[in-house]
């Protein structure tokens, strides 16, 4: 048999209340494109993390092309070959390509050579990219090509990727498994991290999954069923979101005309958005990244002020009102960003509960912080939603992606809101953890809430909505039923044909 490219035996990693792996061992070969499976808090991160260099495990032994393989650092895993595309871009907006290139490198050689580097690696292997283009103007689908390309100039034997499709769009996704593809061809292994489960069946050659930081199985994903994987991971069987018939109430909120500028330079403008969502219904939102979904989330949060009569709720204008006025009158939204922005990352979860729980909650009484309350219901979320932590005074940053996602989109849905925004709810979530959120987003508009989900995932979008939008430049295109679309009209609708003659439906 030929010598695998990597293996790893018995690797274990432990942390205060949690282990994190434990007796992990499988193998990758030479060009073998290795998908790397496991709800949230299963232990993946850990594991690459080991492989990459930010993590010592307390056990166990890593081989690289037959010698012994212990990286003290990010750099001695580059060194050795090993490269990493992180779920979340480390780029510098300000910067251009070549230079955002430049900052990865140990000794990086003049930028003409690096800009050389990058259109030839860009053309060899199909990913378009110019050098000179400034960060902050490029989509995410052409961030996630500078940090590719900044891999493959390292020429790497191992290419670690981590939810790498999770921003892009299909065609952008057809783009980069051509990519790996030939990569693959090439010799260069690949070891896949990602929740669509159905990309894993169309990429991978195998598959290692993990359940609470353990080998729980492996499988080939042509030959195993997306569900079935699915439930390899969990180890139970998985439940499909239901969405029952519900009546639609009278408009809650109204967009009339809303107009704003771009936030920061590289925001996007929002341009006459228009769009009456009613009780009980689920309005959902498609969109390339960038295309402004931040910038309206922003707006309709109240982070960010709107003309007067641009935004109405229940016939009020509250375009002048903060995020917590809008909260007390019951305008909640969850926005994208949960580190930084929906959590604070070095403040519990009992602190993160309060932060937009307390004028809901009644968490404060003549500005004193009620904790014992508090707690509860930090804690009440965490067991709803099924967040894998030791407890809630554990800090936001300790949670897996996954997890801090159900507690933040969790914190929202158990304040009983009228309305309910929430940008991209199941990034980095897991099947079984994507469904609950489906579900409970369904059961809260059952109760009458109004629901808008922004999402770039058009399968979860059609699955929850009773009508569809896209935003494409700032724009909203006219609000159609999601029951009956095809995949050419939600394609059109995404690239930008807002006047499709289309008869209008009171859904």
């Amino acid at each position: 048999m030929t010598e695998p490219l990597l293996r790893l035996d018995g690797l274990t990693k432990a942390y205060p209340g949690v282990v994190a792996n434990k007796d992990v061992s499988f193998d990758i070969g030479v060009g073998e494109v290795h998908a790397l499976l496991g709800e949230n808090g299963a232990g993946k991160s850990t594991l690459v993390k080991t492989i990459y260099g930010l993590v010592k495990p307390d056990a166990g032994t890593m081989t690289l092309e037959g010698q012994l393989f212990q990286p003290a650092e990010p750099r001695a895993a580059r060194a050795a070959g090993v490269a990493m595309v992180f779920q979340h871009f480390s780029l510098f907006d300000a910067m251009n390509v070549a230079e955002n290139i430049a900052l990865g490198m140990e000794k990086p050689p003049p930028q003409a050579e690096i800009a050389a580097r990058v259109r030839h690696v860009s053309d060899q292997y199909g990913l378009p990219l110019d050098p000179t283009r400034i960060v902050g103007e490029l989509s995410a689908g052409e961030r996630q090509r500078v940090e590719i390309i900044r891999c493959l100039l390292q020429d790497p034997k191992l290419l670690i990727m981590d939810e790498p499709t999770s921003v892009l769009t299909p065609q952008e996704v057809a783009i980069l498994f051509e990519t790996l593809r030939k990569l693959s061809a090439e010799g260069t292994a690949i070891l896949y991290i990602s929740h669509k489960l159905e990309e894993i069946r169309a990429l991978c050659d195998n598959a290692t999954v993990l359940r609470l930081g353990q080998v729980v199985g492996t499988c080939d994903p042509r030959a195993t069923s997306a569900r079935d994987m699915a439930e390899l991971m969990v180890g139970t069987v998985l439940h499909v979101p239901e969405k029952a018939a519900r009546p639609v109430g009278e408009t809650v909120l109204e967009l009339s005309g809303l107009s704003a500028p771009a936030p920061h330079r590289f925001g996007t403008p929002l341009r006459e958005i228009s769009v009456a969502v009613r009780k009980g219904e689920v309005l959902g939102i498609g969109g390339v990244a960038g295309n402004g979904q931040d910038e309206l989330v922003l707006a309709l949060s109240g982070e960010m002020k709107s003309a007067p009569s641009m935004i109405t709720y229940k016939g009020d204008d509250i375009g002048h009102l903060p995020p917590n006025a809008r909260r007390k009158i019951g305008l909640l939204a969850a926005p994208e960003e949960r580190m930084g922005h929906a959590a604070a990352p070095d403040m519990s979860l009992t602190e993160n509960a309060i932060l937009t729980a307390m004028t809901r909650q009644d968490l404060t009484t003549n500005g004193f912080l009620h904790w014992g309350k508090a707690k509860e219901f930090a804690k009440s979320v965490i067991a709803a939603f099924d967040v894998r932590t030791p407890g809630p005074q554990n800090v936001a940053r300790s949670l897996s992606g996954g997890n801090l996602q159900k507690f933040v989109i969790g914190r929202e849905i158990m304040q009983a809101p009228e309305v309910l925004v929430v940008n991209q709810p199941t990034w980095g979530v897991d099947a079984s953890a994507a469904a609950a959120i489906r579900q409970a987003l369904l059961d809260l508009a059952a109760k009458g809430t109004a629901v808008i989900v922004i999402s770039q995932d058009l399968d979860e979008l059609m699955e929850i909505s009773d009508r569809f939008a896209a935003l494409n430049e700032g724009r909203l295109s006219q609000p159609r039923p999601a029951v009956g679309l095809t995949v050419d009209e939600i394609g059109l609708m995404l690239g930008g044909a807002h006047d499709m003659e289309v008869a209008h439906v009171d859904a």
